[in-house]
């Protein structure tokens, strides 16, 4: 997703994600458009988009809960490509308030390869 700082809907059931970088490729790509689910809990294995502590809005995969540093609930979130972009790694636990949304499928390009969502 973008580096800047996108409008996170207060409302509603569902949104668009457009992927930016490469950090997760090979499941994304960048220019593909995503349906993702402001109601829907992460689940290990699935990708969310979360909001970093640094305030960039990212799509990653969801690997574990964990505790984050001040003893709340939240998630390691990875690249599936670890030599490209930022994650979990290099922020630590992102707490479960910030897992903003949960990535249902890729609208576009399509039809395509089917990324491996969940």
């Amino acid at each position: 997703m973008s580096e800047r700082q996108p409008r996170v809907p207060t409302s509603g059931w569902f949104g668009l994600a457009r992927v930016t970088g490469e950090s997760m490729r090979p499941a994304l790509h960048p220019g593909d458009r995503l349906l993702v689910s402001y109601r829907r809990r992460a689940r290990a294995g699935g990708l969310v988009v979360a909001r970093f502590p640094d305030g960039a809005v990212v799509v990653k995969r969801a690997v574990e809960r964990r505790t984050t540093r001040s003893g709340g609930p939240g998630w390691w979130l990875l690249s599936d490509n670890p030599e490209a972009g930022v994650d979990s790694r290099h922020r630590g636990v992102i707490a479960e308030a910030d897992v903003l949304a949960v990535v249902l499928c890729r609208l576009w390009p399509w039809p395509g390869p089917s990324p491996r969502i969940r």
